[in-house]
């Protein structure tokens, strides 16, 4: 893995500090991969758990869309351009669903168990975002209806499973946020062509199947 993570970040500019830029990233993601993005509000520069929006309570601070909104997310090269030039610090976002993969998050701690299990069961996945918080499944893009069936034909969904899908979003790596760093837990293969992500049905069934099987408590995050 660190392989992998490590030849992935070589394929990002730097800055002096050895960090990959962000806007880098941010093209290789609406360039290559045409995963819709936008820049993040950014955090409070007086305090970094404080977020730079109007919410005085926001739980996730600079993690989340503020101006532009969500709607605004795009693959146009020069729209990521000029958004990066002028706010070089944005964390990344990514707009979920539709062209983009959707994505299952759950608390960190957990999430590395129930990985864990998934690679003992042979399960395969795809890309895995970790924050500070929460970790991020990316799978393939599913409706409503979908998820709803699929939901309701389990008999036990851990509370603290969140499903990003259209209209939702998540941040993406390496973004720096309120909460810290986020970065890949499990990094894309390097290349041009937009990462293999799995079906929500396949993690959805392996994750409960994990979380119960290895009497991980999800605590609700």
């Amino acid at each position: 893995m660190r392989e992998i993570l490590g030849r992935r970040r070589r394929l990002l500019p730097r800055r002096n500090n050895g960090r990959p830029e962000l806007i880098g990233a941010a093209l290789t993601f609406a360039t290559e991969w045409q995963w819709p993005v936008l820049p993040g509000v950014a955090a409070d520069p007086r305090g970094r758990s404080r977020c730079s929006c109007p919410d005085p309570e926001c739980t996730v601070p600079g993690a989340h869309p503020f101006d532009p909104g969500l709607l605004a997310a795009t693959t146009d090269e020069r729209m990521v351009r000029w958004w990066w030039a002028n706010r070089p610090a944005a964390p990344i976002v990514l707009a979920t669903g539709g062209r983009a993969p959707c994505a299952v998050s759950l608390p960190a701690l957990p999430a590395a168990r129930a990985l864990e299990a998934l690679d003992r069961l042979g399960i395969r996945l795809g890309p895995v975002v970790a924050s500070p918080a929460r970790w991020s499944i990316l799978v393939k893009p599913y409706s409503m209806e979908q998820l709803g069936e699929l939901l309701y034909a389990k008999d036990f969904v851990p509370g603290s499973l969140r499903f990003h899908g259209e209209g939702g979003y998540i941040t993406l790596p390496p973004s720096e946020t309120g909460q810290g760093a986020v970065t890949w837990e499990r990094a894309p293969l390097p290349g041009s062509s937009s990462p293999w992500v799995p079906d929500v049905e396949a993690v959805v069934d392996a994750v409960v199947e994990a979380l119960t099987r290895t009497g991980v408590s999800a605590p609700e995050l």
